[in-house]
This record gives structure tokens, sequence and C-alpha cells, in this order.
């Protein structure tokens, strides 16, 4: 029987695409995240404010490396190969090692949509969750109104499970949660 490999979480794997690097995410990386998430675009469906002070960011990299040590997710940074810079981020959390899955999140900063970064970004991330941290499915919830999001997922295969009616409450508003799902060939 298959069961999940806890040993990717030994040591921090790097991947590297045609033209990206994913690496682990350090407190050096803490001014590129906070210009990311500091946009409103690119935090408009997050269910989280935009970033106001960079305090912001050094709390997310230590969420990220504890959940690393913690062994319940991998979030990669992601660059250019040329470049230390961080231009977004991905990978998989909320996982349940028993049930062989695990949950995709990921932000790109907006200067660098809609050139394939994050397609070619998340297919590493899938291919290792399937591959190295023998997941069977991987998950993704999001605000169905971010129709980029919903391309970039149903690109990579991700299918629509399911819509669940105003499951969310942020700022004061209700929204609505698309559930795909890409399961392991």
């Amino acid at each position: 029987m298959r069961k999940f490999n806890d040993d990717v979480f030994d040591q921090f794997p790097v991947l590297k695409t045609e033209r990206l690097l994913l690496r682990e995410i350090t407190y050096n990386d803490a001014e590129d995240i906070f210009q990311i998430r500091k946009s409103e675009e690119v935090m408009k469906y997050f269910g989280h404010y935009p970033y106001k002070e960079i305090p912001e960011a050094y709390e997310m990299i230590e969420q990220v490396k504890n959940g690393f040590k913690n062994r319940e997710g991998i979030r990669w940074g992601i660059s250019f190969h040329d470049s230390d810079k961080l231009i977004g981020t991905g990978g998989v959390w909320r996982i349940l090692k028993e049930h062989l899955r695990g949950e995709i999140g990921y932000e790109l900063s907006e200067e660098h949509w809609k050139q394939g970064i994050m397609f070619e970004a998340l297919s590493a991330v899938t291919d290792f969750a399937f591959d190295k941290m023998n997941l069977h499915s991987i998950e993704a919830n999001l605000d169905p109104e971010n129709t980029g999001s919903v391309k970039l997922l149903e690109k990579l295969g991700f299918i629509k499970e399911g819509h669940i009616k105003d499951s969310y409450l942020f700022d004061g508003k209700f929204t609505d949660t698309g559930i795909y799902s890409l399961i392991r060939n």
C-alpha cells in the first residue's frame, strides 16, 4: 500500500524548470514578498488584506519555515535562474498524509502575470507532489471570480469538483469557493 513520503522534509528540495528556480524562502526575501503582497490585485482573491508593513512578510516567512520544519507543507520561492529576486511563491500545504492529499497555493507578482510562469512553476510543484511526496490528489480552493487562477488550474489538468456558496467571510462580505482537484495518473 502506498504511503506519504515524509523524507521530503529531511532537506528542503530545490526544483528547476526551463526558466525558473524554486527554492527555500529565507528572511532575505522579505522585501520581495512584501512588494508582491502589498498589491491589491495580487491579494484581491486571497482573503487577506494587502500587506502594509514589512513585518507581515517576516511573519509569512516564519509560517512557511514552521510548516516545513513541522512537516506540514512546502512552499517554494519562485525566481528566475539568473536572479535571487522572488517573483512569487507556491507550494503544497494542508497535507493529509493518511489520505495522500494536499492543497496547492500560490501567488505571483503582477508584472509577471500572463507569461506562463505560474504554469511552469506549478507543473514542477505538482510533479514533485505526486512523484516525491507520493500524494494521490491535490486540491485547490479559490474564489470562482478569480478567472486567471481558474484558467491556470484547468490548464494544469485540475477539474472542478464543486462550488460552495457564501463559504468565506472576508472584509464583511461572503464569497463563494470553487473546489478543484488533480488526481495522480
